[in-house]
């Protein structure tokens, strides 16, 4: 059962109440468990998802210690700004998308 963190970020005061139900709330919006088995964070994360799935409104992360996945580490997350992690030798990088620039017109 290992340690599991959820940062919360611009959500409804909902999501307070029920991860501080489950999980300690060591600062505003940051929320950890030192031994969550697999189910029960299953279950947090299926309400969470539901959620935000009908709100719409601020973003979510859920990490904990995962031996099988890449660098250790399993993520799972909601809203904005988008991110995607990806494995390369071993460990987690975020990617994002580089801000679209501008297309020049050639003179002619």
């Amino acid at each position: 059962m290992p340690l599991t963190v959820i940062i919360t970020r611009d959500v409804e005061d909902r999501y307070r109440g029920f991860l501080g139900s489950a999980m300690l709330e060591l600062a505003p919006g940051v929320y950890a468990q030192p031994r969550m088995s697999a189910g029960v964070r299953g279950r947090i994360w299926t309400v969470v998802e539901e959620w935000h799935g009908r709100l719409r409104r601020g973003s979510i992360v859920m990490c904990w210690a995962e031996a099988s996945a890449a660098g250790g580490l399993g993520l799972a997350t909601l809203g904005e700004p988008p991110k995607d992690v990806v494995a390369h030798d071993g460990i987690l990088l975020v990617r994002r998308a580089l801000p679209s620039r501008g297309v020049v017109v050639g003179e002619g």
